[in-house]
């Protein structure tokens, strides 16, 4: 039978390489050619995955999860964020053989008699828990954390992250800080503009007056740029709760004529796919959004066939990529 050293040697890689090529890794970054080399030598040799040798047990416990976004469809395009974790959750669901369902707005359609399990992808409102609770007490908050709940999660540490920003901008020797961002409900902060404004009022680099709210999209980060430079006067650096708002706020700044970043620098956070690719290319905290959605999915199902009862909190981690929006 063949092993993973095999593959290694013939196709020149490390173990570890294959070993995450074959099991599907999405931190891995590795060229398309590699991938395929490995997959294709693997066939030759007839090797079976570990993925494969999992997923018949998988579906004989005959899982049937729902994920619940809590959001409406229409957020996925105006943020392939909220895509990439759909997309985890899928991926991981198919791959383990678990029936799925997804339902958004907080809209829950039950299909089933027997759901094994329930994905809470953002916040939700206490009718929509207290509905849930009802089907089942195996729920897993994604993207989204609370102190003390007695259910898992799977979230980023987005206060760490502000602070990092701020941090960054101080070390460049900025005096002031502006923060562009959004709001999952109406007239509430979000977790990174509370962190941002307590921390960055404490380093004396943050005032209120800098800190502008709208929608999580493209076209409010445009307005609210806009409505930013129209002062006589206006930070130098901003951070941007994501890479969806950002790209507005660039075409503001381009439209007022000033160079990015001598005149006015920005960091963002997501990194999605187009982040390199604007002009210039952002500067942005890369964040493993399908992973959380894998992860959701992995204590779901570890839960149930460890009969845990501990609640687990588990945050994926996060990476500044500097790129030309910053100096």
């Amino acid at each position: 039978m063949a092993t993973l050293k095999d593959i290694a040697t013939e196709a020149g890689v490390s173990l570890a390489t294959v070993s995450r090529v074959l099991n599907d890794d999405p931190t891995l970054s590795v060229k398309e050619e590699t991938k395929r080399r490995i997959f294709e030598i693997a066939e030759k040799l007839e090797y079976k995955t570990s993925s494969s040798k999992k997923s018949p047990l998988a579906k004989k416990q005959n899982h049937h999860f729902i994920a619940v976004y809590n959001y409406k469809q229409e957020a996925e395009v105006n943020d392939p964020y909220y895509l990439s974790i759909r997309h985890g959750i899928e991926t991981q669901c198919e791959k383990l053989g678990i029936e799925l369902t997804n339902c958004y707005n907080s809209e829950i359609s039950t299909v089933s008699n027997k759901i094994t399990g329930v994905l809470l992808v953002g916040r939700s409102q206490t009718a929509t828990l207290e509905k849930i609770e009802k089907m089942t007490d195996n729920i897993c908050y994604v993207d989204f954390s609370e102190a003390n709940s007695e259910f898992d999660s799977v979230d980023i540490d987005l206060a760490r992250i502000s602070k990092e920003i701020t941090d960054f901008f101080i070390a460049q020797e900025y005096q002031r800080i502006g923060f562009i961002g959004g709001q999952d409900e109406p007239n509430t902060a979000d977790i990174r503009e509370v962190a941002f404004a307590e921390y960055g009022q404490l380093k004396g680099v943050v005032s209120l007056d800098d800190v502008y709210r709208g929608e999580f999209t493209s076209s409010s980060g445009y307005k609210l740029a806009k409505e930013m430079l129209a002062k006589p006067d206006y930070p130098r650096a901003l951070f941007i709760a994501s890479d969806s708002i950002a790209i507005g706020v660039l075409r503001a700044i381009h439209e007022h004529g000033l160079n990015i970043p001598d005149d006015i620098a920005l960091i963002s956070v997501n990194d999605i796919p187009t982040a390199k690719f604007t002009f210039p290319s952002l500067s942005t905290v890369r964040i493993h959004s399908e992973m959380m959605g894998i992860q959701g999915v992995n204590l779901l199902v570890e839960k149930v066939r460890d009969g845990r009862a501990l609640p687990l909190q588990v945050y994926v981690p996060s990476k500044l990529k500097l790129r030309d929006t910053t100096k």
